[in-house]
């Protein structure tokens, strides 16, 4: 794809991460990530003002060396999943296989996000912390 095409689609992302640090139920951190891959495609200039940001660059870099999820996106993603499904259950008439595969898939989804690290590993601190 042309590196135009990247560079829209990495405002559009930004925009949409944006919104979701507003927006209770859009995430944010998802969409600043896909922004970010789409700027290391196209812009090394934005790549880096949201790599480095003062407010969003620290989870995207976290993400990315350490594929950190922290504790409270863990239960807002895995609570989220969990009453998508209950509304689809209530509001759908699937049939029962369609039921069951989108329950696996959010249960696959939610045990891949659970058994990420909640934080930075504890020696990688200590090595980014100067020295008193």
């Amino acid at each position: 794809m042309p590196r135009f095409v990247f560079l829209i689609l990495g405002f559009f992302f930004t925009g949409l991460g944006l919104v979701g640090a507003f927006v209770p139920l859009l995430p944010t951190v998802p969409f600043l990530l896909l922004a970010l891959w789409c700027f290391a495609r196209s812009s090394q200039r934005f790549h880096d003002w949201l790599y480095n940001h003062p407010r969003w660059g620290p989870p995207l870099r976290q993400w990315n060396q350490y594929g950190v999820i922290p504790l409270r996106a863990k239960i807002a993603s895995c609570s989220m999943m969990t009453l998508s499904m209950a509304i689809m259950l209530w509001t759908t008439d699937l049939h029962p296989l369609g039921y069951i595969g989108i329950g696996s898939f959010l249960l696959c989804v939610g045990i891949w996000i659970a058994t990420r690290p909640g934080r930075v590993p504890a020696v990688a601190e200590e090595q980014a912390s100067p020295p008193q």
